[in-house]
């Protein structure tokens, strides 16, 4: 049953002269995975997907890594797919396997991940009959996914596979759960793989309107005060280079989303960093103070604007280009929508800038920079370092100068961390900062890197978390250690629940609801524990040599336990209900 991709097409498409042999379910399943090329699942067996594992134990083209906990195997295929653009791949029992498995699954879908999700049912005549872990998986998943599909019928499988994959990764990307009842699983039919799919209700528009392009551009020529702002629309587009085109050719001050990091190269001169609420305080003010916003593959959403009203005081013409037409004038009204692929609509804007009468307004630009440069003396980033305590920036900038010129992935989960990271690790390609932005998700960082790690193997996989985060899926190491994914861990350990600790100081009149992490565990012992290499480092001098340590080990998972200053917060901050340009810059302005 071992067959390449290139076979199994092959025999899919095949006239033979006699009837072919028919398979169950089980096995056309494993068929359309290897047709789609998928190199890696994700999942955790049980009842109802006993078949499946069966036909999957026949054959090796396709590895499947058995994680700890559903919700892990979602979020390694989700790391994967972010890694490596392909459609990411799960597979989960019927009831609590689904149930675990939503987690992960609404991380991908807030993010625009291309996934499938095969989960198992009960047998058909049981559904609705609340028989053993049976849940109601569409239902259940409905708000949360691109599609979803029950197969009823073994005949229909195949086909299912071929619209799950089609969908998943075709317009504005998303997670697409596969529903198998266990007699489907069973049932024989004749296999045949599609070729192609063609869904009548399902046709996203990849060629932006030439109209609404020509008055783009006619606009962004005569703009005073221009703005590039980029989500990450253009990461999941593969954008990159176009937008880098774009920049080099109009000169214009560029910033990124969280989601958007390195579509820009952190280096270049008219990058002004992240925005929003934890965004430098020259992207925020050249957000709300420019004349023409062209804002590529981003959704306006609460953590980037804030109070739309306040966005909405300063008059601006906004240009939105988008894949998905219900993300344009969803939260901020446009003036140019462009519904179209982002890679192919910024083509045609290059196109059309190179070939227009006018260029840029050079003096005016000029001017705006001049602005821009002010605002950039703040030095928003700026911290104060010390040989007694360690700062979690000092740790995420000593690994970006390690790491800077290797071959380096970087995940994290959500809080305090996240958002140094996002600051001080200066991403220069695109798809290497892999973060929950959406949704949120603590736990997401250790399963992301199991991830990359099985499709880059010879890269540097690091996951910056923190003693919170890291035991939301902390059983994953045991992953780690059976199918060889070296990782290394930086925990910032700062004994709190770090970014609801510095909420509840500036919004709650220092009320430390429940936010002090009471009862660690010894993570040195725990990592040792399970086969890995445990370092714990509490001086500021030893942050440097740790780290150049875990990088030695590169055949080794790596947890380092960093013990870091607790009071420290995360600056630039804007607090909810606030307008994008109220910025908190530090201490002093509370």
């Amino acid at each position: 049953m071992d067959m390449s991709a290139a076979e199994v097409k092959r025999a899919a498409s095949a006239q033979p002269s006699s009837p072919p042999a028919e398979l169950n379910g089980s096995e056309i399943l494993v068929r359309c995975l290897q047709a789609e090329g998928v190199k890696y699942l994700w999942g955790y067996p049980g009842g109802a997907v006993l078949y499946i594992y069966d036909a999957l134990y026949k054959q090796d083209s396709i590895e499947h890594v058995l994680v700890r906990h559903e919700q892990a195997a979602v979020h390694a295929a989700d790391g994967y797919a972010r890694a490596t653009g392909d459609v990411g791949v799960a597979l989960v029992t019927s009831g609590p396997g689904v149930t675990n498995a939503i987690t992960g699954i609404a991380t991908a879908y807030m993010d625009s991940i291309p996934m499938v999700i095969v989960t198992g049912q009960v047998p058909t005549p049981a559904i609705g009959l609340d028989a053993f872990q049976e849940c109601d998986t569409v239902g259940i998943t409905r708000p949360i996914v691109k599609h979803n599909f029950l197969v009823k019928d073994v005949r229909d499988l195949a086909m299912t596979m071929k619209k799950a994959f089609h969908i998943a990764r075709t317009g504005r990307p998303g997670p697409v759960v596969v529903d198998v009842p266990k007699d489907v699983s069973l049932n024989t039919a004749t296999f045949a793989y599609p070729e192609s799919v063609e869904m009548r209700s399902y046709n996203p528009v990849k060629k932006g309107h030439g109209g609404q392009i020509r008055k783009a551009v006619q606009l962004l020529l005569q703009a005073k005060r221009p703005y590039i702002y980029t989500g990450g629309g253009v990461i999941l587009g593969n954008a990159s280079a176009e937008l880098r085109q774009l920049v080099d050719l109009v000169g214009f001050p560029c910033t990124n989303t969280l989601m958007g990091l390195g579509a820009v190269a952190a280096s270049d001169p008219r990058f002004l960093g992240m925005l929003g609420m934890h965004g430098t305080y020259e992207a925020n003010m050249t957000m709300q103070n420019c004349d023409v916003l062209l804002a590529v593959g981003a959704r306006f959403d609460d953590r980037v604007i804030g109070n739309p009203k306040h966005f909405a005081s300063v008059q601006r013409k906004i240009i939105h280009v988008d894949i998905d037409p219900s993300s344009i004038s969803k939260r901020v009204k446009v003036d140019i929508p462009i519904v179209g692929d982002v890679k192919e609509v910024l083509q045609e804007l290059i196109t059309q800038i190179k070939d227009a009468q006018s260029q840029p307004d050079a003096p005016a630009l000029s001017a705006w920079w001049s602005q821009i440069n002010e605002w950039r003396q703040r030095e928003c980033l700026a911290f104060k370092d010390s040989a007694d305590v360690i700062k979690p920036q000092m740790v995420v900038d000593k690994l970006w100068q390690l790491t800077r010129d290797r071959d380096t992935y970087i995940t994290s989960d959500v809080g305090q961390h996240q958002m140094w990271a996002a600051q001080y690790y200066r991403f220069e390609e695109p798809r290497r900062w892999i973060n929950s932005g959406g949704l949120g998700t603590m736990g997401v960082g250790l399963p992301y890197a199991m991830g990359i790690k099985l499709a880059k193997p010879d890269s540097d996989v690091f996951c910056i978390t923190g003693e919170g985060s890291i035991q939301m899926c902390i059983q994953e190491l045991s992953t780690c250690l059976q199918y060889k994914t070296p990782v290394k861990i930086v925990s910032l350990n700062n004994r709190y629940l770090g970014m609801v600790r510095q909420w509840q100081q500036i919004d709650y009149g220092g009320r430390y609801s429940h936010s002090y992490m009471d009862a660690l565990p010894d993570f040195v012992k725990l990592a040792e524990a399970y086969g890995h290499v445990g370092l714990l480092v509490e001086k500021p001098s030893d942050v440097e040599p740790a780290l150049r340590e875990a990088i030695r080990l590169r055949d080794r998972t790596v947890f380092l336990d960093i013990r870091t200053d607790p009071t420290e917060n995360v600056w630039p901050m804007v607090q909810a209900g606030k307008g994008i340009s109220e910025m908190l810059l530090g201490s002093e302005d509370l």
